[in-house]
């Protein structure tokens, strides 16, 4: 009597995926800032720095003929140099200059607005407390941008209570743009409390891709048992959504690539959440879903919370 055939159904799973999610304006920007370098200039073209954090994106970029290095020394002579989209402390592309270099400037514009608010904020004769994360590159860049002992770096609330400066100290402060929201509010209201006197920035520094990506994850991660987050190990925003999912209920997994998934998390759950840091393009939401729609019988819904319109231009150089 011959073998009964191993059942093929498979099990059920509804998939929720969160809305506005992956790439932002200033991603956008940034790597069509390198794609149209190489169109103008041909490859090789120099990028200081992952353009984005995304393993992914760089390596696209690696096989179109862009060079990714660590420092302006290493570009060489007579070829283009960009600077990704953290941002650069003033000394970078002064650097550039000074050797001759044809530089562009990939920068978030919201990361800029950063920058300009750090200059004047010192021309008003105020010292910076500066949320942020230590070593980030955008934090690097922004603290380059006035002179050193300027700025004063904060990264939780018990570190406002350490700080040294008095109720009679002129002081501002400012964030790094892709921090988790509820926290940095926690740690302004404690500098507010110790510091009556701080002087707020015009506008909110988190940007609104930021904002908008985790107030999506807050209304999906409650209906969800499992919660992919789709990024890079080393791209804040990414790793603020993790965070942002886990405390909604979730149990939520950073993951690169839709091989990255271990088919035994998915044991016991019927109901999965996918959203993409601001680095992450959506081919990668799409390989992920249909990864899981090989391992489960998938029914899935996008929750939509914020669209999103904004663009950002281009530099002069590449509008030819």
């Amino acid at each position: 009597m011959n073998a009964p055939f191993p059942s093929t159904s498979k099990l059920p799973l509804r998939l929720l995926i969160a809305a506005p999610r992956g790439f932002c304006a200033g991603v956008d920007r940034a790597i069509e800032i390198v794609e149209r370098a190489l169109e103008i200039y041909g490859a090789p073209v120099y990028v200081r720095h992952e353009i984005v954090h995304n393993r992914f994106v760089v390596d696209g970029l690696k096989a179109k003929g862009a060079v990714f290095v660590e420092t302006v020394d290493d570009v060489p002579d007579g070829v283009p140099v960009i600077f990704s989209a953290h941002g650069v402390p003033k000394s970078v592309p002064a650097k550039a200059t000074e050797r001759g270099l044809e530089w562009l400037d990939a920068t978030c514009p919201l990361v800029s607005k950063v920058h300009r608010q750090a200059e004047r904020q010192i021309e008003a004769g105020r010292h910076i407390l500066f949320i942020g994360h230590a070593g980030h590159p955008e934090v690097i860049g922004t603290f380059g941008q006035v002179p050193e002992g300027n700025m004063t770096l904060v990264e939780t609330v018990e570190d406002v209570a350490r700080l040294p400066f008095g109720t009679d100290d002129a002081l501002s402060y400012l964030s790094q743009t892709t921090l988790s929201v509820d926290d940095t509010a926690q740690i302004i209201a404690a500098i507010q409390e110790r510091y009556p006197q701080v002087v707020a920035p015009k506008a909110e520094d988190i940007c609104y891709a930021t904002s908008n990506r985790q107030a999506a994850v807050k209304e999906v991660a409650p209906k969800c048992q499992l919660m992919f987050v789709i990024g890079a190990p080393n791209s804040s925003n990414s790793l603020r959504l993790v965070e942002v999912a886990q405390r909604a209920g979730a149990c939520a997994q950073l993951i690169q690539r839709a091989a990255d998934i271990d088919p035994r998390w998915l044991d016991g759950v019927d109901t999965v959440g996918i959203t993409a840091g601001a680095s992450a393009p959506e081919e990668l939401v799409n390989e992920v879903v249909a990864r899981l729609k090989e391992l489960r019988q998938v029914d899935q819904e996008e929750v939509v919370t914020e669209k999103e319109h904004i663009t950002f231009k281009l530099p002069r150089q590449l509008m030819r």
